[in-house]
């Protein structure tokens, strides 16, 4: 996932990610991945539209966004 991650930073490409926050619920978010180290993700999130960071242990599934508009 680290990977996809990456080469999505790298060519500026949306993402969908199911995530497990801090309370244990799931979140869909999607996302303008930024920066990945070994255990977090920058990103913009375009649902709070801000920065935020996300711990890589608790990212459950990702998937590229094709459609921009269908964000």
């Amino acid at each position: 996932m680290k990977k996809e991650l990456e080469r999505a930073c790298k060519n500026h490409q949306l993402v969908r990610m199911i995530y497990l926050d801090q309370n244990g619920q799931t979140t869909k978010r999607t996302l303008r991945p930024l920066h990945v180290t070994n255990h977090h993700l920058k990103a913009y999130c375009m649902v709070r539209r801000a920065p935020r960071v996300f711990a890589l242990e608790n990212i459950l599934a990702i998937e590229p966004v094709v459609n921009r508009h269908a964000v």
